[in-house]
């Protein structure tokens, strides 16, 4: 199964208008913000993260909701932030 997953934006690549570096569960790991290139991000901003990618930008109460969610389904959670801990975008 794959499941989108909040991350918050902890910095943006320098040189690299499409990555961030971004925090998931403790884990921090580059991901392509390319297709939110309309959206204005910064800092701070949180992101739902789809296999390395942020699919939308969302608000902290809804990234809060997202992660009780996702901690409810065991082991699709465990799966996903496996995924991010091993992904490696540059």
């Amino acid at each position: 199964m794959c499941l989108g997953i909040p991350g918050q934006i902890v910095e943006l690549a320098a040189g690299h208008e499409h990555l961030a570096k971004v925090e998931v569960a403790g884990v921090r790991r580059n991901i392509n913000i390319g297709l939110l290139e309309d959206e204005p991000l910064e800092e701070g901003d949180w992101v739902l993260i789809h296999v390395g990618f942020a699919m939308s930008k969302i608000d902290e109460v809804e990234a809060a909701r997202a992660m009780e969610g996702l901690a409810l389904m065991g082991q699709a959670y465990e799966d996903e932030v496996q995924a991010v801990a091993e992904s490696r975008i540059r």
